[in-house]
């Protein structure tokens, strides 16, 4: 299941920006775009971005919008570094043949 959270900041020129993340199958996207005609690109999150991902989420569990293992997912995830695709996904081993 795919969960998809958002929200604007701005930077340091005091430019508006929106931040995406999406949460699917153990991994965690972070993304963002400024302006109406750029592209989405990847977004390095900061301590500042982690804990509103995390706020957010907190928002959606007493509404039954996630569940608490989802919440706990997300709260191990938002800990990775790097913008995402795959900086959650959790080693496994290939099968042997």
């Amino acid at each position: 299941m795919s969960i998809e959270f958002g929200w604007w900041n701005k930077d340091a020129d005091n430019r508006k920006y929106q931040v995406i993340v999406n949460v699917h199958g153990g991994n965690i996207e972070w993304t963002r775009k400024q302006g109406h005609h750029t592209a989405w690109g990847p977004h390095e999150p900061n301590d500042e971005d982690r804990v509103r991902l995390l706020h957010e989420a907190e928002k959606r569990l007493p509404r039954r919008l996630i569940t608490q293992k989802q919440f706990d997912e997300i709260r191990r995830l938002s800990a990775n570094t790097g913008p995402g695709a795959i900086s959650g996904r959790q080693a496994r081993s290939s099968p042997t043949l």
